[in-house]
């Protein structure tokens, strides 16, 4: 008797967990929605330029087994921004990675948008200018429902990439 009580027990706990496994269905993105994804990282200048060493000075440290540039570690900050058919949707300013603050900064962000035809603008600053963008690029794109549009950054490739 007592087995066949645990058995009944354990072919509920599989049935309810067989349940949960479809029930409710979980609905990952909003099938009306477009989804915009910037996913970014970039190591922006260094807060102070390298000190450019001669010749002789680079041979000098070198026979002594002393370090043969002069740079300060700490980079900058990235200020980055994107724009949706002329209005801001994102503007911020992310920190250097590292325990110096000499690494690259990360972003990433997902933003809910309607679908449908829009222009897309993202504008980066990666150097010590108060104004203006040291990479900026504008696409008009086609967000279909329920879709990501993915917008990445390499500076070899040329600045942003827009998928």
């Amino acid at each position: 008797m007592n087995r066949v009580v645990q058995a009944f027990l354990y072919a509920a706990f599989a049935a309810f967990v067989g349940y949960l496994s479809v029930a409710p269905a979980y609905q990952y993105a909003d099938p009306e929605i477009a989804v915009i994804k910037l996913s970014l990282s970039h190591a922006a200048e260094r807060v102070e330029a390298c000190v450019k060493l001669t010749p002789q000075q680079i041979n000098e440290r070198a026979m002594k087994g002393e370090p043969i540039n002069e740079c300060e570690r700490e980079r900058l900050p990235l200020a980055v921004e994107l724009d949706v058919d002329g209005a801001t949707v994102l503007s911020l300013a992310a920190v250097p990675s590292g325990l110096w603050k000499d690494g690259p900064a990360s972003v990433y962000e997902r933003l809910a948008i309607d679908a449908g035809v829009h222009t897309i603008t993202a504008r980066l600053r990666d150097s010590a200018r108060e104004t203006g963008w040291d990479y900026a690029y504008s696409e008009e794109v086609s967000l279909a429902p329920g879709r990501y549009f993915t917008i990445t950054f390499r500076a070899e490739n040329g600045g942003f990439e827009f998928r």
